[in-house]
């Protein structure tokens, strides 16, 4: 292939530097947008009401799991504040990939959790939702580039 026509020639409004990265910063195609802003959707409702809600209302069931760990009822409601925190910031456009990546963090923690002091019962629900979320923070990582870039310009 000959050099003209491998490169995009520059313009007066936009170098080809900047429209080459521009493109590779361009984000997801449509249908792939639309696809995980669903599953940002579910995630975060799954995370809001039937995962934060019990820990946040103190649900019998959700107070029995955290004295069975040891921590006790402070680490039970602090533990449903990060995950309601982290559905609400799973449907905000600019917040989603590191949402998503702090929820990973809360994932492999209830992993890690599953299998020292519930020998593994349910330890493969974290691990699916951990994969989503990793798929969520894979697809938005645009967004976690632009946020970055913000809070840089602001310090």
């Amino acid at each position: 292939m000959s050099e003209a026509t491998s490169t995009t020639a520059p313009t007066a409004s936009a170098p080809a530097t900047t429209a080459t990265a521009a493109t590779a910063q361009a984000g997801p195609s449509r249908r792939t947008d639309i696809t995980v802003r669903t599953l940002q959707i579910v995630l975060a409702l799954f995370m809001a009401v039937p995962s934060a809600g019990p820990k946040l209302v103190g649900h019998s069931s959700a107070a029995e799991t955290f004295d069975a760990i040891g921590f006790g009822d402070w680490f039970m409601y602090l533990t449903g504040v990060l995950e309601l925190a982290g559905a609400v910031a799973l449907v905000i456009p600019i917040l989603s990939g590191v949402s998503a990546i702090a929820l990973s963090g809360l994932m492999i923690g209830a992993f890690i959790t599953q299998l020292t002091v519930f020998d593994g019962e349910n330890a493969l629900t974290p691990v699916i939702f951990l994969v989503l979320f990793a798929v969520v923070a894979r697809v938005r990582r645009h967004k976690t580039a632009e946020l970055v870039a913000l809070v840089r310009r602001r310090v």
